[in-house]
């Protein structure tokens, strides 16, 4: 069974999403100025977290998370760290772009995305869409607010 035969099925999918929600990756904040954070909460659920990048030159280092979220928003957020950690900013920013994309229901690069196609159905339900994105837009903020060191 190929890796898109495996994405394609709704039992592995929803596998991913309760072990990335269950046993969260990069799952702890840490101290110090090295990192920088962003907090987002949501007005609709009980979403209210924190994300923390470190950047070495443009190279995201490491990212944590932590705070209260539910299984789409802990999943989501948990996937994207694996994702972007050891990417450049470009390379994440290409990556989020994707993932919104599909969160958006449009053509995307479902390669790029790997586990996160676990979400690729979240569009269909609207009140879910922002669970899924509320760590991607963190660290999408941080990265835009971080100047380029290039």
């Amino acid at each position: 069974m190929s890796n898109r035969d495996l994405l394609s099925d709704p039992d592995i999918l929803r596998e991913l999403i309760m072990d990335h929600y269950k046993y969260p990756h990069h799952h702890s904040l840490v101290e110090g100025n090295e990192y920088l954070s962003h907090h987002m909460a949501s007005e609709s659920c009980i979403d209210d977290i924190t994300v923390q990048a470190k950047m070495n030159q443009d190279v995201i280092e490491d990212i944590r998370f932590d705070g209260v979220a539910c299984t789409i928003s802990t999943a989501s957020t948990s996937m994207m760290t694996d994702l972007l950690i050891g990417k450049t900013k470009e390379e994440a920013k290409t990556i989020i772009d994707e993932y919104f994309k599909m969160i958006d229901g449009k053509e995307y690069d479902e390669e790029m995305l790997q586990e996160a196609v676990a979400m690729k159905n979240v569009y269909k339900q609207a009140n879910r869409i922002k669970c899924a994105t509320i760590g991607w837009k963190a660290i999408q903020s941080i990265l835009e607010s971080e100047p380029s060191n290039e």
